[in-house]
């Protein structure tokens, strides 16, 4: 019974294990997308199962010591695993599978510099589309246009401070041009999204575009569109 028990716990340390070297294996180029996301279905499998099985035990057994503290470290650990993968599947169903976001879809900014960046990339430089478009403007009807009083210049620079706030790999910026590009890469994963930020003049002020796109993945799980909010929450400070 002692070593079923060593069992159950050993399971909820191993899922929290395969939750941890899904990404970095898949960063470092060790394993294949679908690899990394298979470890982390196992690590959701195992774990829900180390969960339930050590809860069990300890309420049967009532362990003591530190039996009791590694059964309750294996549920913590084992609740763990499954929680983070089964969370961003939820998300996942409740945003559309669209990968490129876009704050103007009838006239979205293009990659330019980046384009090259994006050669070897799953998902291609060119606008998503009309479908893409649509399925935006019905899950993210607040991603518009920015617009300010202020004059391009300013906004320009307001932009290119917020895009350094945000920790982005800025790739190039023109201010003839009103363009910005940059690359943000994600944490664990290090998933590769691409940034184009466009500024022109109006006849108030200026205006402020910007798309962000998934270089791999059919979904984003809404990454861009949280991108795009953080980045107008820290330009409009900047402009006060």
């Amino acid at each position: 019974m002692k070593a079923l028990h060593g069992l159950f716990i050993i399971l909820g340390f191993l899922s929290v294990l395969l939750l941890a070297v899904a990404g970095p294996l898949y960063k470092s180029g060790t394993a294949e997308l679908g690899t990394a996301f298979l470890l982390l279905r196992w690590a959701a499998y195992i774990g829900a199962a180390a969960f339930v099985l050590n809860i069990i035990w300890y309420l049967i057994r009532r362990p003591q010591g530190l039996v009791a503290g590694l059964s309750g470290l294996a549920i913590i650990a084992g609740g763990f695993a499954f929680y983070m993968p089964f969370s961003q599947y939820l998300k996942a169903q409740n945003v559309p599978a669209i990968h490129d976001i876009s704050t103007d879809t009838q006239n979205p900014p293009e990659f330019i510099a980046i384009a090259p960046l994006r050669a070897d990339a799953s998902n291609p430089v060119e606008y998503a589309g009309e479908d893409t478009a649509k399925q935006q403007r019905k899950a993210y009807p607040e991603l518009t246009t920015f617009e300010s009083l202020e004059s391009p210049d300013e906004l320009f620079s307001a932009a290119l401070v917020a895009v350094d706030k945000m920790g982005w790999e800025l790739v190039e910026s023109s201010e003839t041009e009103g363009r910005i590009e940059a690359t943000a890469t994600t944490t664990w994963f290090g998933f590769k999204d691409d940034v184009v930020i466009r500024v022109r003049g109006t006849a108030d002020g200026s205006a402020l575009d910007i798309r962000s796109k998934s270089r791999v993945g059919r979904s984003d799980v809404g990454k861009n569109a949280e991108r795009i909010r953080e980045f107008l929450s820290l330009l409009k400070p900047e402009l006060r």
